[in-house]
């Protein structure tokens, strides 16, 4: 075979090998940067879940501490 040719089959092999390298890391970069991304929005949903819950429990105090100045005013 020519060295031209088996130089070329190498210049392939390795571009191909540093090419599917490249896609596999790049995946694997995405998939956690996605991973984290849903992590992150997993826990504004949680804290937008507990908001409301914790804006009415605000109020209850409120409305606690309004009868408690009232009665210790007269």
């Amino acid at each position: 075979m020519d060295n031209t040719i088996i130089v070329a089959l190498i210049s392939l092999t390795g571009t191909l090998g540093g090419s599917l390298g490249g896609i596999l890391v790049s995946s694997k970069l995405t998939n956690f940067r996605l991973q984290q991304l849903e992590n992150k929005v997993a826990e504004h949903n949680s804290f937008a879940r507990r908001m409301p819950v914790l804006e009415e429990r605000i109020e209850q105090f409120e409305h606690r501490i309004n009868r408690m100045e009232e009665h210790y005013d007269d």
